[in-house]
């Protein structure tokens, strides 16, 4: 890799992790005091693991990110690869305000069915580009998955 490469790749990380240092700086108090007086369902991670998740799961992101745009641009598929990838990061920047911020577990809910299906749409955009970059985000879906269920349980307790 040049020197070049290693400055792409550290700007698309970062650049994923500031989504998820922004939603954290925004909605800390209500991690703090509105979200450990919900009802959550047995599978609920403990707390402490969220933040070193999402540390990892934003670089993954980054990292696909990187790889389909040194593999793929300026090719039409890689155009659309990171257009999805660019709606599915924004839902997912919208989710803690809507969630934290605004105490809302539906308008969360709403949101991250359209993330899951963004990411799910993505993972399949990026894999036409490189099988790695598509993997890369597996963990990711995974998570999301979980955290669907958990706003759905959450959101259904207080409906």
């Amino acid at each position: 890799m040049e020197y070049r490469d290693y400055f792409y790749l550290i700007v698309f990380i970062v650049g994923c992790e500031l989504v998820g240092i922004i939603g954290a700086l925004v909605t800390s108090d209500a991690f703090v005091s509105w979200y450990p007086s919900l009802e959550k369902p047995w599978f609920t991670p403990p707390g402490y693991v969220f933040a070193p998740v999402w540390t990892l799961l934003y670089a993954l992101m980054g990292i696909a990110l990187y790889i389909v745009w040194k593999k793929g641009w300026p090719q039409k598929k890689a155009k659309y690869a990171v257009s999805a990838f660019a709606i599915q990061l924004t839902l997912n920047g919208i989710w803690t305000p809507l969630f934290f911020g605004l105490r809302n577990p539906l308008l969360g809910l709403i949101d991250i069915i359209l993330l899951w299906i963004a990411i799910l749409v993505t993972i399949v955009l990026f894999t036409r580009i490189s099988k790695k970059a598509g993997a890369l985000l597996i963990p990711y879906i995974i998570w999301v998955t979980i955290a669907t269920a958990l706003n759905y349980s959450i959101w259904a307790s207080i409906a």
